[in-house]
């Protein structure tokens, strides 16, 4: 199934038999087959999603399954893509509710969501962990055929939706409940919110290890893990006097 970006970096405008591609065969099948409602399993999405949160490992046990059943390591049916889009439509209605916002500013407020925090920002996760996935943890010694032993960027962008889950959950929910404390001026609410704000990215980088980890072509995929040690760091420091969550609510919400 050819994918966007290609697996093969040396015929960008061609398929491994070197037929060049429409533009539609170069989107991920998953954004194709958005308005195919009929067709999606809810369930599984819904199973998925709770799993990602509860034992994330189960999650990519099914990926070998979806590579014998399809030949792709990457999802093909889009639910779990609608039940994030409503849940972050839900996200900002309540934030929109707290800062009171006009029935405009909440409907920009969810595009922002679902289009720059979701979408942009996992096309360019995506792509940067297709590169480097390929380019740095792909095993030397692998004699599987070039699309058994390349990253698509489908899948890519899959981890990067694992990923974001358990952050959304943590950043988009928990501190929304906890913000009447969050936003309080003494060292426990400090300690609160800026631990909030390293139990969300240190999830989203285990996600996108656990996510690359569970391909058996890859190597050398603790590297992932190595932003843990500056965020860890800096998590350390802002406790010396810098609210995490007042800044970045601020910046965000322009208030």
């Amino acid at each position: 199934m050819p994918i966007l970006p290609l697996t093969s970096p040396s015929y960008p405008n061609h398929n491994l038999s070197g037929t060049p591609m429409s533009v539609s065969n170069r989107v991920p099948l998953m954004f194709r087959r958005l308005h195919r409602f009929q067709q999606m399993d809810f369930e599984l999405a819904f199973w998925q999603l709770s799993y990602l949160c509860l034992a994330p490992k189960r999650v990519y046990r099914n990926v070998y399954y979806h590579k014998q059943t399809k030949n792709t390591w990457a999802r093909d049916d889009p639910a779990i893509l609608i039940l994030l889009f409503a849940s972050l439509f839900v996200a900002a209605v309540a934030w929109s509710i707290v800062y009171s916002y006009s029935p405009l500013q909440a409907v920009r407020l969810v595009f922002v969501m679902i289009l720059r925090d979701y979408l942009l920002v996992g096309v360019l996760s995506a792509t940067l962990l297709w590169f480097f996935a390929n380019r740095v943890l792909v095993s030397p010694s692998s004699h599987s055929s070039p699309t058994d032993s390349s990253v698509e960027w489908a899948y890519a962008f899959d981890v990067h939706t694992n990923a974001f889950f358990p952050l959304y959950l943590t950043l988009y929910l928990a501190q929304l409940l906890l913000l009447p404390v969050v936003l309080k001026d003494n060292w426990i609410c400090l300690l609160l919110g800026n631990t909030l704000y390293l139990a969300g990215f240190a999830q989203y980088i285990y996600g996108v290890y656990l996510g690359l980890s569970a391909l058996p072509f890859l190597i050398r995929s603790e590297i992932l893990l190595a932003p843990l040690l500056p965020l860890f760091a800096s998590y350390v420091v802002s406790l010396l006097g810098f609210h995490v969550a007042k800044h970045v609510l601020s910046v965000y919400f322009d208030s």
